[in-house]
């Protein structure tokens, strides 16, 4: 946890909060001159920022620093942290906060989405309607209540979508880095060294990965060669964590039945991809983390750091720029 030395004299915030926003920041901070800009890019608003609220931009953190040579906190909307890690930003001591934990309700029900479509047949029903074909998909559709589910990357996200599984009768198993107790309707918590063992028992995988040097293609060849025959195979934490071409060759050799997958490297793939192609594949175009209370949960992150900032307490989700989360 980290406590920086006192509130910001300049915030620059984000086109994603408006006038009420605004206000609630002037009550924590009234001596703060905030300032709103449409998009966080090269702009003269920039100058002389020693805080920064936003989701996404057109800059890196090297731009960021070249920019607000000030800046002492950046507070981001989102999880994913790796477009500011630039080696400057990481040697820097800029205090990065971001907005891990609002993304839990909205991702484990996009994930459940994700398996229920394949298990009632939902592609094959969807493209019969649409060419107006009659399909009875009985034979391919199946039940999830019995089946296991192996979720790797149990954090938030991770154990949201563990009491969604299990409230439909699917067995659970997460995997984190290191081993711990399972929380209620977890059958077992694996640390990553028994990952491949977990995997030959899954007959679904959702990946919840932050992109670190670590997960990075932390889905290869070698570890798709461990999925029980059949399987389904999720993404919804970075598409950098998963070769693609082992995941297209798991596919089209039938080591994996069909994949769901919210993020994808490079985003969006190419036209021509054989992924997008695919009937066995569902993309859904980074959209997990979308939901009408996005952005007032990560104000109230922000808010809620502002107001520990101002009392000198320690800020919430701290990223580890060197670790990458």
């Amino acid at each position: 946890m980290t406590t920086l030395a006192a509130l910001p004299r300049k915030l620059v915030i984000g086109p994603q909060l408006g006038q009420e926003a605004i206000e609630r920041i002037r009550l924590l901070a009234p001596d703060t001159h905030v300032v709103r800009t449409d998009r966080l890019r090269p702009d003269p608003a920039l100058a002389g920022a020693d805080a920064v609220w936003f989701g996404q931009g057109e800059v890196d953190g090297e731009q960021l620093l070249e920019i607000a040579p000030g800046l002492r906190w950046l507070q981001t909307f989102g999880a994913g942290v790796e477009r500011w890690l630039t080696p400057r930003f990481v040697e820097s001591d800029v205090v990065l906060t971001n907005a891990s934990g609002i993304h839990g309700i909205q991702i484990a029900e996009h994930a459940l989405a994700l398996m229920l479509a394949f298990a009632r047949g939902l592609p094959r029903l969807v493209q019969g309607q649409r060419h107006q074909a009659l399909h009875h998909p009985r034979l391919e559709q199946f039940e999830l209540a019995g089946q296991t589910l192996v979720i790797v990357g149990f954090g938030r996200i991770g154990q949201a979508l563990a009491l969604r599984a299990a409230a439909l009768g699917l067995t659970v198993i997460g995997v984190k880095r290191h081993n711990a107790p399972p929380p209620e309707g977890v059958t077992a918590i694996v640390g990553s060294e028994d990952v491949d063992r977990a995997l030959a028992l899954a007959d679904h995988v959702v990946a919840a990965l932050p992109l670190t040097a670590d997960t990075r293609h932390f889905f290869d060849d070698r570890r798709f060669a461990h999925f029980k025959r059949g399987a389904y195979f999720y993404n919804v934490g970075r598409g950098g964590s998963v070769d693609h071409a082992a995941l297209l060759g798991a596919l089209t050799h039938g080591r994996l039945a069909g994949a769901g997958l919210d993020v994808t490297d490079p985003e969006p793939l190419p036209p021509h991809h054989p992924l997008r192609r695919s009937e066995k594949v569902i993309l859904t175009a980074h959209t997990a983390g979308a939901s009408p209370r996005y952005f007032d949960r990560a104000l109230a992150v922000a808010l809620e750091n502002l107001k520990r900032l101002r009392h000198g307490q320690p800020l919430v989700n701290v990223v580890d720029k060197r670790a990458g989360y």
